[in-house]
């Protein structure tokens, strides 16, 4: 496997929502994977600009919970945005990042077994963007680690500590994410 090369980072784990995301709505996680990815390729990019062979790869155990939750609404009687329809596709806002910054290189949406904590990135998403990069389509890869808050679990929620402890121990148990919305991105090369 090929070792790979920080080019630069950005992490998101303060708890406070990211600025809205013209197109996408309902939801906090799309516009929190464009705000650390925004943040990320400015870091190693600068400014947007002429085309680059970068990659996007988005991990993420959970997924947008939000949206799939205003999509149950919606199919359960109610009328449903059409934008949920839209966004619920996770490279959707992989889409938008990579017209914004005139990125060419593969798009890739995983789910790994198991959330990222916050301010890291999963190992299988490392080792994909490795073959991603071997592969020869990209010349760097934005590798995006991002969760969503378990409902229930928000900063300040009040709860006896023993019984937050036990639903966050088998919550982390079963890959999902606990405490606040977190993002984190990584754009790597090849070393």
């Amino acid at each position: 496997m090929n070792r790979l090369r920080t080019l630069a980072t950005a992490s998101r784990t303060d708890g406070e929502p990211p600025p809205p995301l013209p197109g996408f709505s309902a939801s906090a996680f799309n516009p929190l994977v464009a705000a650390v990815a925004e943040r990320c390729l400015t870091e190693g990019y600068g400014e947007p600009g002429e085309p680059r062979r970068t990659g996007l790869l988005l991990a993420s155990a959970g997924g947008d919970r939000a949206t799939a939750s205003a999509i149950d609404t919606g199919a359960a009687g109610r009328r449903m945005p059409p934008l949920l329809f839209f966004q619920s596709n996770p490279n959707a806002v992989l889409g938008h990042i990579a017209a914004r910054w005139n990125l060419t290189g593969p798009v890739v949406a995983i789910s790994p077994p198991a959330a990222a904590a916050p301010g890291e990135v999963p190992s299988d998403a490392l080792e994909l963007a490795a073959l991603l990069l071997a592969d020869g389509d990209a010349d760097q890869i934005l590798v995006i680690a991002a969760e969503q808050a378990q409902q229930g679990q928000q900063a300040g929620q009040t709860e006896p500590a023993e019984q937050r402890e036990r639903a966050e121990q088998g919550a982390v148990e079963a890959g999902e994410a606990v405490g606040t919305d977190h993002a984190t991105a990584v754009l790597v090369t090849v070393a």
